[in-house]
């Protein structure tokens, strides 16, 4: 790989000769004839190239690009950290772009593996994440439903991303649906862990003091209904199965010792199933 910066070309030249590229003021003149560079990082394949394909390729190679990944039920905080070191950008404008040109706190992005080219700014992959996800879930939503709404999806991305955080695999997803549906058809609280596992607090654990405390509408304990945005940012699997649960009557749910998800209608039995679970 190779960065070329902003500039002209006798500017781009000079660059190259100080990283100890075997190029010289005639190349200047050549890379007129041939064609002007790109800037940023781009991929000029072969370590091994004759000087006249080097030039070639300053001109005609792709921008170099970078694999990354946001993985199903991750927040926005812990993404924009995990962008901000692999793409080595600045993790302030990150978060100042996202704010900027996206009213939604959370949720707003599509878990996926995105290719973002080497030397992107903040601003542009910001952008750039935006645009592809929302192209996406208009594509989602116009596929089920025969149109797009934004305000109806938000809402429907934040019933998912409950199910994204409590749900124990893809499987298990229309199930933990059905049992949100059903508590809040009986006008009960969610009463769940996975909605106090917003922003920063991915990946911490529950305890009987932040339930206390968390004076948030991610407190599903404390208030009733959902929260007033998204957990997380969530997979197309949990949007299915917040608008098809499965049917059931299920009211209680807690993860077993083998990691499944043990269901019941009874609160009885629910505290029995708890005491099996952790004994």
């Amino acid at each position: 790989m190779c960065y070329i910066p902003k500039g002209n070309i006798s500017q781009i030249i000079t660059h190259l000769k100080k990283k100890n590229f075997d190029v010289n003021i005639i190349d200047s003149y050549i890379l007129r004839f041939i064609g002007y560079p790109q800037h940023g990082w781009i991929d000029i394949g072969e370590y091994s190239l004759t000087h006249g394909d080097f030039l070639y390729r300053l001109t005609s190679a792709k921008a170099a690009m970078r694999d990354i990944t946001l993985i199903p039920g991750e927040t926005t905080y812990f993404f924009l950290n995990y962008l901000s070191k692999e793409m080595g950008l600045n993790r302030s404008k990150l978060q100042k772009y996202y704010d900027k040109y996206t009213p939604v706190k959370e949720g707003a992005f599509v878990a996926d593996t995105y290719k973002l080219p080497l030397g992107i700014t903040e601003k542009k992959a910001i952008k750039i994440l935006l645009y592809r996800s929302r192209q996406q879930m208009i594509k989602w939503s116009e596929k089920i439903f025969g149109n797009f709404d934004e305000k109806k999806w938000f809402h429907l991305v934040t019933q998912a991303s409950i199910i994204q955080k409590e749900a124990a695999s893809i499987d298990d997803m229309a199930m933990v649906s059905s049992v949100i549906h059903n508590r809040i058809k009986k006008g009960m609280k969610l009463q769940m862990d996975g909605s106090l596992n917003y922003g920063k607090y991915s990946h911490t654990k529950i305890t009987s003091k932040r339930i206390k405390e968390d004076a948030t509408s991610y407190n599903t304990y404390r208030f009733k209904g959902f929260p007033k945005q998204p957990v997380c940012n969530v997979s197309i699997e949990a949007i299915k199965a917040a608008i098809f649960p499965a049917k059931s009557n299920y009211l209680y749910f807690v993860r077993g010792k083998n990691g499944k998800h043990i269901y019941t209608r009874y609160y009885s039995t629910h505290r029995r199933n708890i005491f099996n679970a952790t004994d």
